[in-house]
Order: structure tokens, then C-alpha cells, then sequence
């Protein structure tokens, strides 16, 4: 058998099993093969020339087209993650916020409480001083001095 023939059954045995698509110029080729395979054909190419084209055209179209599908997987992952990130982030600053507002609340309440006593305690002083003995503040009972030896 001739190359171009045999590049043709090759093509014809790969495209029956489906592994690689052939398209309707290598089928052509294949069955219009003259009997001289270094025959140029008015395009100035060779039979088996067109079916070693046809062949690496199918399978580059065929890595092209699982390259694309891999890329668009990899981006529809990508915006996954980052729609995944950007909830994420949506609810931990809910969260803050929420806690800071919760502390500012206990702040403010700690606060007034603190401003009150102190201000009830000003008022317990300038009563005392003037002489509104109640108000004063009851001195702490003082201890007798304690013998070392007991």
C-alpha cells in the first residue's frame, strides 16, 4: 500500500472508533486517492500531505475544544469562589457590626451608671459639708493594734 493510502484507512479506522472526528476533506482525500501518493494535486499538496493536515487539524481542534471547556470550568469555579468570598465577608462585617454596636450599648451603660454614682457622691459631699451629718460617709471602724505573739 501506498502512504496516502495508508494515512487514509488510518484516518478512516480512527474516525469509525470515534477518537478523533475527521472531516469531509481527509474522507474525500482518502477516496480520491490516485494510486501515486507523490502525485501533487492541482493545490500543489499531496494526498497524504491533506490527510497528515486533516488528522492534525481534528486533533487540534480536539485539544482546542478540551482547553475551552477546562477554562470555562476553571472560571465558573473562580466566580463561585469569589461570590463564595464576598458573602462571607457580607456576614463576618454583619457580625462586627452588630458586636460593636452591642458593645458601644454596654459602654454607654457602664458609663451612665458610673456618672450617676459619681455624681450622688458629689452630692453626698456637699451635703456632708454643709452639714447634713447622714450624708457623710461612716468612718471604718479602726482595730486595736494586734499583739504579735498572739
Amino acid at each position: 500500500m501506498t502512504n496516502s493510502m495508508m494515512a487514509a484507512v488510518a484516518a478512516m479506522a480512527l474516525a469509525l472508533t470515534g477518537t478523533v472526528p475527521v472531516p469531509a476533506l481527509a474522507v474525500q482525500a482518502a477516496s480520491d486517492t490516485p494510486a501515486d501518493s507523490t502525485k501533487k494535486l492541482p493545490d500543489g499538496t499531496t494526498p497524504a500531505e491533506r490527510a497528515n493536515t486533516a488528522r492534525l487539524n481534528s486533533e487540534q481542534a480536539a485539544k482546542a475544544k478540551a482547553d475551552n471547556i477546562t477554562y470555562q470550568q476553571e472560571v465558573s469555579a473562580a466566580a463561585q469562589q469569589v461570590a463564595h468570598d464576598q458573602a462571607e465577608f457580607v456576614e463576618d462585617t454583619a457580625a462586627y457590626e452588630i458586636e460593636k454596636a452591642r458593645i458601644a450599648a454596654l459602654s454607654t451603660e457602664e458609663r451612665l451608671k458610673y456618672e450617676a454614682a459619681v455624681a450622688a457622691w458629689k452630692a453626698d459631699v456637699a451635703a456632708c459639708k454643709a452639714g447634713e451629718t447622714h450624708r457623710c460617709a461612716k468612718p471604718k471602724p479602726t482595730l486595736p493594734p494586734q499583739d504579735p505573739q498572739d
